[in-house]
């Protein structure tokens, strides 16, 4: 995880604008690069370095001997590449796993070398010699980069949407961000002015991904239930295996659900297949008696992690939402509302722990249709330097589940992800009593059984925002006007960030098959159920003399 920032054709002050850079400077602590570009006028790159693999050569931007014409700049790691690196016989000249780009490009050109990636990336790469710029993101997008382009050809890049908010003042021009799963191609002048030449998509999520010709791990074909849930386990593997590349201390965020076990048990397996030269530390947070917390533990004790438990108070939680929504740069609410949990264990990991690469369950509930929207802790494991790896989000191993029949997929007996849960059932990877455990909504997994996150966080709201303000909403905030007392008090903060950029959310996102008020998991009918039934027994366990009646009444 790393921070990359570019302008191309920039007329106004470099010296002032290249402060920009610094907004993101808290994703790479280790290093820090300003270049200009020679033979180009106003052209500049700025790179902020979280030291993963070859701590010596890894600077960007990245140029090699071979191809002195080209430069690149790039967030993410490029798992096939010494698979590769062999295949075509190329000569390296760092340890850099990036560098497989360069060559790629120079043998193949932009279509092919995007294609032929395997892992997680945002780029920019230009060629000089052919002038000629060109940006490329992953299939699902899990490392950000944002661009904005003037009528006039100035091009700017960043891995935050904060990176580019002062770059232009004569006039402003829009921030987006940049597709997944596309590159796009740009003609470069010599003034540094580009003009797009074309947009295309390499990937879609739902296809067989062209590097996997490449691949050394081969699954029997077949639809027959003991065939596919052997494959599932062999490339869920694989993605957790292909992901231990790295320098620095690995580790993993551990809920006690289903997602973030199989990859904190899995982890644990070929860690000690690998014989790593230190144990594994899984973390977990919540508050007094949460049920995360609690599953969290009993995951670890089975698989042997060195385990954290990160405790917060209410307090502390609230105190942390306006540096969320800083760092998110939405006010989106159940974004929000999720992510102040992983934003503070993050700071823990950070300031606690030498763990840098870290493990996420992330992408699972999407993937196996198992949640009702999609949400990355990216931000907020950046926002500390730390660099998230999310195995559920491999190509290989999400495009097969995909391909999969949709009535091998879907909930059966009422219980979501049951053919994941199925395909490591009777392996001892984890308890039984882990591996069927209900989906939790985050913020509520982390937090009390007697009384949740959300509850806290609408209380202390309602001491911020009063009615008169929610009745004005739609005169204060006329785009995507706030709903809720909560949705207007991350308004306020965004705005205060982030004024006049309340388009970077299109719209709130609230599910229409039911009268929803609230965009979580927390409008599910199961959910519903699990939280009523942790109430009752919370309140029970609360009158010693009320026990004996406490199988009954949970019934």
């Amino acid at each position: 995880m790393c921070g990359i920032w570019a302008l191309f054709g920039s007329d106004e002050c470099l010296s002032v604008q290249c402060t920009g850079a610094m907004q993101i400077a808290h994703r790479g602590p280790d290093a820090f690069r300003f270049e200009n570009v020679n033979g180009f006028i106003n052209c500049c790159f700025g790179f902020h370095r979280l030291a993963i693999v070859d701590p010596l050569y890894g600077m960007q931007p990245l140029r090699i001997k071979s191809f002195p014409h080209l430069w690149l700049c790039y967030n993410g790691e490029i798992y096939n590449h010494i698979l590769l690196k062999e295949k075509f016989a190329f000569e390296y000249q760092t340890l850099v796993d990036g560098e497989i780009i360069l060559h790629l490009y120079n043998k193949f050109g932009i279509e092919k070398m995007t294609a032929l990636l395997d892992g997680v990336f945002a780029f920019v790469l230009l060629d000089t010699r052919d002038c000629k710029v060109f940006l490329g993101r992953d299939t699902y997008g899990v490392r950000p980069m944002f661009r904005l382009l003037s009528d006039k050809g100035f091009l700017a890049v960043c891995s935050e949407a904060k990176g580019l908010t002062n770059v232009m003042h004569s006039v402003p021009a829009k921030i987006t961000p940049f597709l997944p799963g596309h590159f796009e191609e740009f003609k470069l002048n010599k003034n540094g002015k580009v003009k797009s030449l074309k947009l295309k998509r390499f990937h879609r999520c739902e296809e067989p991904p062209k590097h996997a010709e490449h691949d050394s791990v081969a699954i029997p074909t077949g639809l027959d239930v003991e065939t596919v849930k052997g494959n599932i386990r062999a490339l869920f593997e694989n993605a957790v295996k292909k992901r231990l590349m790295a320098h620095r201390r690995i580790g993993c965020l551990l809920s006690g659900g289903l997602d973030s076990s199989l990859v904190a048990a899995t982890l644990l397996k070929l860690a000690k297949e690998q014989k790593l030269k230190y144990n594994v530390q899984t973390f977990s947070i919540g508050t007094e008696d949460s049920p995360d917390v609690i599953a969290a533990k009993k995951v670890a004790d089975h698989i042997g992690s060195e385990h954290h438990e990160v405790r917060f108070s209410p307090e502390e939680g609230i105190q942390a939402v306006d540096e969320v929504i800083f760092h998110l740069e939405t006010y989106d609410i159940t974004t929000v509302r999720a992510s102040v949990g992983m934003y503070l264990i993050s700071k823990y990991i950070r300031e606690k722990t030498d763990s840098v690469v870290i493990f996420s369950g992330e992408g699972s509930d999407e993937l196996t249709q198992g949640y009702i929207y999609f949400h990355k802790v990216n931000r907020t494991t950046a926002a500390h330097g730390l660099e998230l790896r999310v195995p559920f989000l491999d190509h290989r191993f999400s495009s097969y589940y995909l391909s999969l029949p949709a009535e091998m997929r879907v909930p059966k007996n009422g219980v979501e992800k049951h053919l994941l849960r199925d395909a490591f059932h009777g392996t001892g990877l984890l308890p039984d009593e882990i591996l069927w455990r209900a989906k939790e909504a985050f913020s509520d997994g982390i937090s009390s059984a007697k009384k949740s996150w959300y509850t806290m966080l609408q209380e202390d709201i309602e001491t911020k925002v009063d009615d008169l303000m929610l009745k004005n909403a739609a005169k204060d905030f006329p785009f995507n006007p706030p709903k809720t007392k909560e949705g207007y008090f991350y308004r306020q903060i965004f705005e205060k960030h982030y004024p006049g950029r309340a388009e970077w959310l299109s719209h709130y996102w609230m599910p229409k098959w039911i009268a929803a008020t609230d965009p979580s998991a927390r409008t599910l009918s199961i959910y519903k159920a699990e939280s009523s039934k942790r109430k009752l027994e919370a309140e029970m366990d609360e009158h010693p003399n009320h026990k004996a009646k406490k199988a009954h009444l949970i019934k």
